[in-house]
Parts: structure tokens; sequence; C-alpha cells
């Protein structure tokens, strides 16, 4: 299978799948020096982790993380760094029925054209587990990034109706909430809003908001490596993701140039602009503002309502899927967001290195 490596200077390559031994990643291009244990990366994993609230899978997995190489006494020593999660609930008999038909939503059907074959326990490189690579490697890239003075900040921004009110936006909330709002009062709707969607068997989606506080400006390149090209492709590859938006989004569509551009202003000789409707990237490049993004999340495939399939045979069926999945997948997304928004910087940031010959002069002479 190919198309499990991303990057180009900072690169990882995720494995594993749902209900194998375990999955992982490797990170190729770390830089030599950096502080990394496994307390940072576990810091990451357990905001994605299963089992933790009642708006999630009742799958209890520790997702306690392994570092197998690239580390030296605490530091990363610039070889591979290997990092592994050894699953430990897996319910293979719960999957063993859905190996002679399709589940709407799922991938089953197209890794069956694709591959003729398919690993059919939880859905395999398709379930939400891949992403536990990508968290992993996500967390050591957000180092980097702290040490540049860069903080990503990742939050719940709707479930279903239910939208957070943006003048009452609370940082803690986001890490107090069972679903990840900045909002207590919209938390407590979206909560009561997920228990209706339970009761009648039913999964809701959502909107997941990106903010990269701190990014200098002039990074990413014109052209096919745009910054926001670059991030539209690291958010959708996420499986869950449907659309991607930075700064107004879809809303430019209505709007006139003279509302939608913004204007340059100079303080003691520092530019910045009055307003931020791009998002903080224009031209594909940086622009110093903060970057703003939308990941867009469906409802969860798996419910437990009757629904209309096929078999392998061709034959029209119904069925009722079993197992342990999400109401929601918002809240356990929210940090798979931040680490592809995170693996994604970085590696613009390291090609930024070269755009200019000063650049190579400050390092070398």
């Amino acid at each position: 299978m190919s198309g499990s490596t991303y990057g180009n200077f900072f690169r990882i390559s995720t494995w594993g799948e749902s209900h194998g031994k375990a999955l992982g990643v490797v990170i190729d291009g770390c830089p030599a020096g950096l502080p990394v244990n496994e307390d940072d990366i576990q810091e990451y994993l357990n905001r994605r982790k299963p089992g933790q609230t009642k708006i999630s899978t009742p799958r209890k997995e520790d997702d306690l993380v392994e570092i197998l190489s690239g580390t030296f006494q605490g530091l990363t020593t610039g070889t591979p760094i290997s990092l592994i999660v050894r699953n430990t609930s897996q319910k293979s008999r719960d999957y063993s029925e859905i190996a002679s038909y399709y589940r709407p939503g799922h991938a089953d059907y197209t890794f069956d054209m694709k591959y003729g074959f398919r690993d059919y326990r939880g859905g395999g490189r398709s379930s939400g587990r891949e992403t536990i690579g990508r968290v992993a490697a996500g967390a050591v890239a957000a180092k980097i990034l702290k040490e540049l003075g860069i903080r990503i900040l990742t939050y719940t921004k709707s479930i279903g109706p239910v939208q957070i009110n943006e003048n009452v936006f609370d940082e803690k909330a986001i890490f107090q909430t069972p679903t990840c709002m900045p909002d207590y009062d919209a938390d407590k709707k979206a909560v009561e809003y997920l228990a209706s969607c339970m009761a009648a068997k039913d999964s809701a989606g959502g909107i997941i908001e990106c903010r990269i506080l701190g990014v200098p400006s002039g990074i990413g390149e014109p052209v096919f490596e745009k910054l926001d090209a670059n991030l539209a492709k690291a958010i959708m590859s996420i499986g869950a993701v449907k659309a991607f938006e930075i700064g107004d989004g879809c809303r430019v569509s209505a709007a006139n140039g003279s509302s939608n551009n913004d204007s340059f202003i100079s303080t003691n000789g520092i530019i910045s602009k009055k307003t931020n409707h791009a998002g903080g990237i224009l031209g594909g490049i940086s622009d110093g503002d903060d970057i703003v993004f939308r990941a867009y999340i469906k409802p969860t495939p798996s419910i437990f309502q009757k629904q209309e399939t096929v078999n392998k045979e061709g034959e029209n069926i119904q069925i009722c899927i079993k197992g342990r999945h999400d109401p929601v997948i918002v809240p356990r997304a929210i940090v798979v967001v931040e680490s592809m928004a995170a693996l994604t910087l970085v590696d613009a940031m390291m090609a930024n290195m070269s755009s200019r010959i000063s650049y190579l002069k400050d390092f070398y002479l």
C-alpha cells in the first residue's frame, strides 16, 4: 500500500491496523537535540484515546507509546524516530459478520475494489485508530514549534446544530468539557443533543476550528506547495473530514473585494493587517497573522439503526452494525487535526530555510 508517507523534509510513515498487534509511526528528518520523551507524546495520545467520556466509544485502550529508536538521554539523535502503540482491546468477533457485506459510509467497498481483499476487523487501515501514528508524530512536531514560539489552539466549533458563542470563548473549557467546546453552555446543549442521537441509534457530525499562533510571515511556497493547499491536503487526509476552509472560507463567494481584502497597516515600522479574512495566508505564504482554518467532520458512519446495503454477491440486504462506536467523532479528532497542522507547518518551515541565500550564509558563514 502506497500513500502512508507524508512530508518532504519532516517525513512520517504510519503503519498498523485497528485490530492488528500494534500501530505506529517512523519519523525521518527530526533534527537532533530536541528534548522528547514518552510523556510528551502520551499527552497527545491521551487526547484521542477511546473510552474517556459518555460521548466516545466504550472501547478501552491505554494507547501507551513506546519510543523504539531515535532518542538518547531524552534528546533526539537526528536518526529516524520509531514509535509504537500496542492494541490491547480488540474484539474482532464484533466485525466477523461484515466480511460478507459493505457498510454504508465506510471504505469496505472501495478497499475491495482497489485490492480485491480487505482487513474487515474494524476497518483495518481505514479505521480511526490509524490516526495514532499521526498524533504521535504530531506531538514531536508540536515540540519543534514550541521551540520556535508557535502554538496551536484547536477546539470544537459546533456539533450538529449546536454552535459555540465566540463572545464567551474560554480556552480552559476546551480541556474540561467532553465536547472540547470553549463554551460551557454550548457544551451542555451539545451533550443533550448527542444523548438524543444515541437514543435514536444515530450519530452526529460537527466542525473543528484550528488557530495557529505565532507563525512568522514568509512560510510556504507560491505554486504547488502553497501552505494553505498543503494544510488542506493534510486535513482532508483524515478519514472523517469532508470539507476544509481557511479564513472566511465559503463566505468569500458572497463578499466584495472591498470587504474581503485585508488592509495593511504599519505601526512603528511593524507591518500587520487590520482584519484577517484571508486566515493568515496570502498567495500560499503565511502573512504573519494567525492561521485560522476549519475541518468539517461527518457523522460517525457506524450507527445501530437498520440500513440498506449489498453483500459481496451483489444481493440487497438489511444490516444492523455491531461493535463499539463513537456517537460523534469530533472531540477525539481535534488532536488529529492539530497534529496534521503541526506536521505540515514544520515541514514548510524546514523547506523555507533554503529560500534565501542569506539564510544559507547565516548558517554556514
